[in-house]
């Protein structure tokens, strides 16, 4: 039984080893910390627009990538674009806002 139960412990190590190495940063991805961060400012934004009468809408989308926001998706003016664009920078966290939206 013991010998049983050290191939197991070994094959948990294996696994957690894997599973670490799998979610170690490169320069091309986020780390899952980052990930965790980048998506707490998505909901931040996403909340902040909800929340503003004039930009109840779903039509605005909002990504975050390692701390840079990208907004997306139409509008109905020109104060919405910058409205929007103000509630990003707002949040903590944000690094830089792209902001993309379209007035339609």
């Amino acid at each position: 039984m013991s010998k049983l139960h050290r191939i197991v412990n070994l094959l948990i190590c294996a696994g957690l080893i894997t599973v670490f190495m799998g979610c170690a940063s490169t320069q091309k991805s986020e780390s899952t910390g980052q990930y965790i961060d980048d998506s707490v400012i998505t909901t931040k934004i996403k909340a902040g627009i909800l929340e503003e009468d004039k930009l109840k809408t779903l039509q605005i989308n909002v990504k975050t990538y390692k701390g840079v926001v990208q907004l997306s998706g139409f509008v109905d003016s020109q104060q919405s674009v910058a409205k929007a664009g103000e509630i990003a920078r707002r949040v903590e966290g944000v690094k830089d806002v792209k902001n993309d939206l379209v007035v339609k």
